[in-house]
């Protein structure tokens, strides 16, 4: 929370004891804090929306603020920006705050608006201020004091809100996938297809379902149903190309983990022998590797998301500074809006950009 406390012109208020909690735990401690290849199509929202803030406070001035502290990140696979610690992100927030008061281990309990302004009361006094920005972000992580508090402030002044969901996670299974479980701690390279998207990447079996980076952006867009899997996005084989006439067996030729294809073929009660003994029911079913399709039962939830899907409906906020469209000089950013990025860095570029593009347009 942002706003005005006594004779200060700039007052943070944090639930955390420190600056960045959920920063700080970033990309493994590392901070994966931009991507070169942001664009609006890595997120779930309003496209325009998404678009306008990005074209105005994009990766590249993302890299050059944090230059301006000795923060210099590494580019890494997919266009990934990491730091070498998230302790250089922090110190670099704290310098460019150093002039502002911080008020952390505050919990905002409720927000009331009067002719003196914004009256936001906290567990322990009040504080009052002329604007408030609302950076309270999603529910997911509780154990970092995330909170509902964002949606009720932006309920109480007439917000509609979209219905919050937990995203970035792992997805359970249905009954017909239980032979999954056995495999916990196995991961393999897959294609996944949910509706129009499509992700390619690692994914992780786990004992409460799947997991991995391609499950936890395909949860971003899941919201029900089937999802479609290629367990071997590398090999291109169909009924009458593949070498049904081997003689050695289908784990010698595929190149995966034994134990999960074995896996595989004991759910369909095939066993794992030469190729060429195979009958062509078996062959349609080993023929699923390219394509298995999944239903899903749910998600792993809020308290293992990484992010929250849906949030303040951003039709109401304007696209430009920020500020509500139904009370002037109360502005909401970051996660607590219905904006929601893929993994890759692009949650915090979101949080940078709808900061930074409030900021330009914040007077006192």
């Amino acid at each position: 929370m942002f706003g005005a406390h006594k004779k200060e012109r700039l007052l943070f208020v944090d639930a955390n004891l420190d600056i960045g909690a959920k920063i700080k735990i970033s990309g493994g401690g590392k901070c994966n804090l931009t991507n070169e290849h942001v664009s609006a199509i890595n997120y779930l929202g309003n496209e325009s929306f998404i678009k306008e803030n990005m074209d105005s406070f994009n990766s590249n001035d993302t890299l050059d603020f944090f230059a301006k502290y000795g923060v210099f990140p590494t580019q890494k696979d997919n266009g990934q920006y990491f730091c070498n610690s998230s302790k250089e992100v922090l110190l670099a927030f704290s310098k460019a705050n150093c002039s502002h008061k911080f008020l952390f281990g505050n919990k905002v309990c409720d927000v009331e608006f009067d002719k003196e302004g914004f009256i936001t009361y906290l567990e322990n006094e009040s504080v009052i201020s002329k604007k408030l920005i609302v950076a309270s972000g999603g529910i997911s992580y509780s154990k970092l004091n995330a909170s509902d508090i964002g949606y009720k402030i932006a309920e109480k002044f007439a917000h509609k809100i979209k219905t919050p969901k937990p995203a970035l996670v792992g997805l359970t299974l249905q009954k017909e996938q239980f032979w999954m479980r056995e495999l916990s701690g196995i991961s393999l390279h897959v294609r996944v297809n949910y509706e129009d998207f499509t992700y390619e990447g690692d994914m992780l079996f786990s004992h409460f379902g799947i997991s991995g980076p391609v499950i936890l952006n395909t949860s971003l867009r899941w919201e029900k149903g089937k999802i479609e899997i290629d367990f071997l996005p590398f090999l291109d084989f169909n009924m009458r190309s593949f070498i049904w006439n081997e003689k050695r067996q289908l784990t010698s030729i595929i190149d995966a983990p034994k134990r999960f294809v074995k896996a595989f073929l004991n759910s369909f009660e095939i066993a794992d022998k030469p190729m060429k003994s195979y009958s062509n029911y078996e062959k349609e079913k080993i023929i699923l590797l390219k394509k298995y399709v999944m239903p899903i039962a749910g998600t792993f939830g809020l308290n293992r998301a990484e992010v929250t899907k849906g949030g303040v409906d951003t039709e109401e906020i304007s696209s430009k500074t920020f500020e509500s469209k139904m009370q002037k000089g109360l502005y909401f950013i970051g996660e607590v809006l219905d904006v929601s990025g893929e993994l890759g860095g692009y949650n915090l570029q979101w949080a940078f950009s709808s900061g930074a593009n409030a900021a330009k347009n914040f007077s006192f």
